[in-house]
């Protein structure tokens, strides 16, 4: 199959129309480069809030009902959007409200019109500390007619138990946005190492670009990224496809499952079999003094 991650740039939208044209493009143009899964970044949809007016977009505790408010109508888009071009799509992440705070919320929507729901496990310092969004529901693998797909949320790619608890995926989604340079390493890397221990892909989107109307984002730095195990049949430097940094475009690569099960059946090594030879080996070294 063929991935596409996206590098999305967030827009002060006037009207709705607005909100679904652009989602309408975005999809249009990588369906018609043949891509099957389509991964938009963490808060993409948070531009959803300037919707209700900059005031509203710009207020943090204000902005995450607003956007929240307007989910249902974001998911009815893009349900029409994966059946019109038969793609599965992972919405842009969102604030949602529970009966306590919002939780950060990916969405994995089928061309049948299916909804799979990934809420984001670990919060950043600033989604805790200022934000106070909270861990929602417990990881999912999603059993696709493309495979079995994963979301990590940004943040959490780059906890490698959470990537173990998909280690059933054959795709590991990755949405992100990250304000530094750094922030965008950090993910990018976490997000190579899950596809090296698990010998599987994994598909990083990012936000790109200024949303000054945002106390919550900012500045984005970011790209696409699509990668795997560096073993056989696979690239050397475990990278399918990475896009330029802070281009606002899509990202693709064709991806071969089948090689993923040889890797996993019969890799020059075996990360993901010999996860649990690591048990009894995490316990604190001895400290050693030399004089």
């Amino acid at each position: 199959m063929k991935i596409a991650t996206a590098a999305y740039p967030l827009d002060v939208l006037t009207s709705w129309a607005q909100y679904e044209d652009k989602l309408a493009g975005w999809v249009a143009q990588a369906a018609g480069q043949g891509a099957e899964l389509l991964v938009f970044p963490e808060y993409g949809a948070m531009e959803l809030a300037t919707l209700d007016g900059l005031e509203v977009a710009g207020d943090l505790e204000r902005s995450l009902f607003a956007v929240s408010d307007r989910l249902a109508d974001a998911d009815a888009v893009h349900v029409r959007l994966a059946a019109e071009y038969g793609v599965h799509i992972v919405a842009a992440s969102a604030p949602a409200a529970t009966e306590t705070r919002p939780v950060n919320r990916a969405r994995l929507i089928t061309p049948t019109g299916q909804i799979g729901v990934q809420d984001k496990q670990i919060m950043t310092r600033f989604e805790e500390e200022v934000w106070d969004v909270v861990p929602g529901n417990p990881l999912q693998v999603f059993d696709t007619t493309l495979g079995k797909i994963g979301i990590l949320i940004c943040y959490d790619s780059e906890f490698p138990l959470l990537g173990r608890a998909l280690a059933e995926c054959d795709v590991i989604c990755v949405p992100s946005v990250t304000e530094t340079l750094a922030g965008y390493w950090r993910v990018r890397i976490g997000t190579m190492a899950r596809a090296l221990e698990n010998q599987c892909i994994t598909a990083m989107s990012s936000v790109v670009g200024a949303a000054g109307w945002s106390d919550a984002l900012g500045t984005s730095f970011g790209a696409g990224g699509i990668y795997c195990p560096p073993d056989r049949g696979f690239p050397d430097t475990g990278v399918l496809a990475a896009g330029v940094l802070n281009d606002p475009v899509w990202t693709y690569a064709d991806v071969d499952l089948a090689q993923v099960a040889e890797v996993r059946r019969d890799g020059i090594v075996l990360n993901r079999k010999h996860w649990d030879h690591q048990n009894g080996r995490d316990a604190p070294a001895p400290s050693i003094r030399l004089r």
